[in-house]
């Protein structure tokens, strides 16, 4: 392979969930760089519209979808709007996520909750592994990297149902790259440690902060270009023969709220 190919995202449409804040932002910031058409998808379309208008003003394309990952039918139309508009997919990053945040006590959390974290971390996820594989095989080109996270792996205090919505989503993915490995689509996970987000902002604090660093060799906490970074590698040309890997990005330790 030639090397100057082995980042060229040219001719290439990411599917981005999540993508107008954050970690999100980031992928979509980095992989539109290395020259891949973006689509920003995120609930608020606001803030994706956003992020796409200052993608495009740095002479890259980009486009603004609503989706609520909850609903099937919005996932529907995000793959339907995007073959319209760019006429493939060739990468699918499924950033979206939620729960966590230790806010899931067993002695408080309801059925429902537990189930609406799974409904937006692992089931969205899936069902857009399925709509996005037809383009993928017919393109000749699939890359997927599903979120997951430390949490996935960690064991913490009130986070049920965020961790092990994580940890499905790592065996998911596992099981998943043999499913469609044959049509040349490969899926991986990227499982960020402690990045500075908004999310991670309030519930923060500098005592925290210390003591997760502690545990860190590499004593900073992650930023969102980190996690980004690891998304481009796997949707890239580079990792060709990778595929059903889990790559933690967490400045070689491990940070959690309880520390």
């Amino acid at each position: 392979m030639d090397k100057n190919e082995l980042f060229n995202l040219k001719n290439k449409t990411a599917i981005i969930t999540g993508g107008a804040n954050g970690i999100g932002k980031a992928c979509c910031e980095m992989l539109a760089d290395f020259g891949a058409n973006v689509v920003v998808s995120d609930y608020n379309y606001v803030a994706a519209k956003k992020t796409a208008s200052e993608i495009e003003k740095n002479g890259k394309n980009a486009f603004a979808i609503k989706c609520d990952n909850t609903k099937d039918e919005d996932l529907v139309n995000l793959v339907n709007e995007t073959i319209s508009k760019f006429g493939s997919i060739e990468i699918l990053v499924n950033n979206v996520g939620g729960g966590g945040a230790g806010k899931e006590s067993p002695y408080d959390i309801e059925v429902s909750q537990f189930k609406k974290v799974f409904e937006m971390n692992v089931f969205s996820t899936w069902r857009l592994c399925q709509l996005v594989a037809p383009h993928m095989k017919k393109s000749g080109y699939g890359s997927i990297v599903n979120m997951s996270s430390m949490a996935s792996i960690n064991k913490s205090p009130a986070i049920s149902a965020y961790a092990s919505s994580k940890a499905a989503i790592n065996h998911m993915s596992r099981n998943l790259a043999f499913d469609f490995g044959s049509d040349n689509i490969r899926i991986n996970v990227v499982g960020p440690g402690a990045t500075r987000t908004h999310a991670l902002s309030t519930v923060l604090t500098p005592e925290i902060e210390n003591a997760m660093l502690k545990h860190t060799p590499i004593k900073r906490l992650g930023e969102a270009e980190d996690i980004a970074g690891a998304v481009l590698y796997f949707a890239s040309p580079i990792s060709n023969w990778v595929s059903g890997q889990v790559i933690f990005v967490n400045g070689g330790g491990e940070q959690t709220l309880d520390m």
